[in-house]
C-alpha cells in the first residue's frame, strides 16, 4: 500500500540568513524562533497547524512566520519566512533537497495579515490550539474571572465568532474588527489569539491566558459548586492588572526564558 511521500529520514538543512537580513530583523528572527521554541515547551502546539508572526522592523508591510511543514520545535532563526501584506513571500528560506515545499499557510497569511493591517502598535502575534484554549472557546461563558490569573484579562478580552477555517482573505476585515484594540482574542470554537508590542509580550498574554483556561476547565471539571468571587472583588482585582497600573509583562520574564532555551538547545539562534 502506498502511504505516499516519505520525507521523514530527510534532515533539514537551512541555509544560514544571518548576512542576508539587516541587523533589527536578525534580533526579530531570533525573538520569534525563541518564542516558537517556547511555545513548544510549554505545550502550546498543534503539529504544523498553528502560527506566530512578527513584523519586520522598518518595514511595517511584511512579517515573518513559520513555513508550513515545520513543526515548532525545529524553528530557528534562518528557517523563517517573509512574507508581505498581500501574501507573497519576499524571502524564502533554503531547506536542501528532498524536503516538500514548506510554504505560507493561508490561515497564517489571514490572521496574521489582518492584525498587521489593522494595527500599526502590534509587532508580534501568537495563535494556538490548545486543549484548554478551545475547549474555553467552545464554553458560552467565554473566560470566567475565577482566578487571579484570569483577573489579569478580566473585561480586556475580544471574542471572534467562527465562520470556518480562516482561509478567506475576505474574513480579514472581521478579525481586525473583532480583535478592535484589545490585546487578547478568543476565536470561539477554534482557539487563542494573542498579539503584542513585542514577542515577549505577546508571549507573556498568551502564556498568562493559556494558564487561566487551563485552571477554568480543570475547576468546572470538578462537578462541584465553583467559589465565583464577588463582582467588587473582581472588579478590584482587574483594576490592579489595568495597563499602566502595573509592570509591562513579557520583558523581565524574557531574558531568563532565553537562558533557558540555551541550556536546552541552543540551535534556534542558527
Amino acid at each position: 500500500m502506498d502511504d505516499g511521500p516519505r520525507f521523514g529520514a530527510t534532515p533539514l538543512r537551512i541555509a544560514p540568513l544571518r548576512d542576508r537580513v539587516s541587523e533589527a530583523e536578525w534580533q526579530a528572527r531570533l525573538d520569534l524562533a525563541a518564542c516558537y521554541r517556547l511555545c513548544d515547551h510549554f505545550g502550546m502546539t498543534d503539529m504544523i497547524a498553528t502560527h506566530i508572526s512578527a513584523r519586520v522592523p522598518g518595514s511595517p508591510g511584511e512579517f515573518l512566520v513559520i513555513a508550513h511543514g515545520l513543526l515548532f520545535g525545529e524553528v530557528t532563526a534562518s528557517s523563517l519566512l517573509k512574507a508581505d501584506l498581500d501574501g507573497r513571500v519576499t524571502l524564502q528560506p533554503e531547506f536542501g533537497p528532498g524536503l516538500p515545499d514548506y510554504d505560507l499557510q493561508p490561515a497564517a497569511f489571514v490572521i496574521h495579515s489582518a492584525i498587521y493591517r489593522a494595527r500599526a502598535d502590534v509587532m508580534a502575534a501568537i495563535h494556538t490550539h490548545t486543549t484548554a484554549g478551545m475547549a474555553v472557546s467552545a464554553l458560552q461563558c467565554g473566560l470566567l474571572p475565577l482566578t487571579q490569573t484570569a483577573h489579569r484579562f478580566t473585561g480586556r478580552v475580544a471574542y471572534h465568532d467562527f465562520n470556518g477555517p480562516e482561509r478567506d482573505p475576505s474574513e480579514r476585515d472581521a478579525i481586525a474588527g473583532h480583535l478592535g484594540d484589545m490585546n487578547l482574542m478568543i476565536l470561539r470554537n477554534h482557539g487563542l489569539l494573542t498579539v503584542g508590542q513585542s514577542v515577549a509580550e505577546a508571549f507573556s498574554y498568551m502564556f498568562g491566558l493559556e494558564r487561566a483556561c487551563q485552571a477554568q476547565v480543570a475547576a468546572m471539571a470538578c462537578n462541584t459548586t465553583l467559589n465565583v468571587l464577588p463582582q467588587a472583588i473582581v472588579d478590584k482585582s482587574a483594576a490592579m492588572y489595568a495597563p499602566g497600573a502595573t509592570r509591562s509583562y513579557g520583558r523581565k520574564e524574557w531574558p531568563g526564558l532565553l537562558r533557558m532555551l540555551d541550556r536546552r538547545d541552543p540551535s534556534w539562534r542558527e
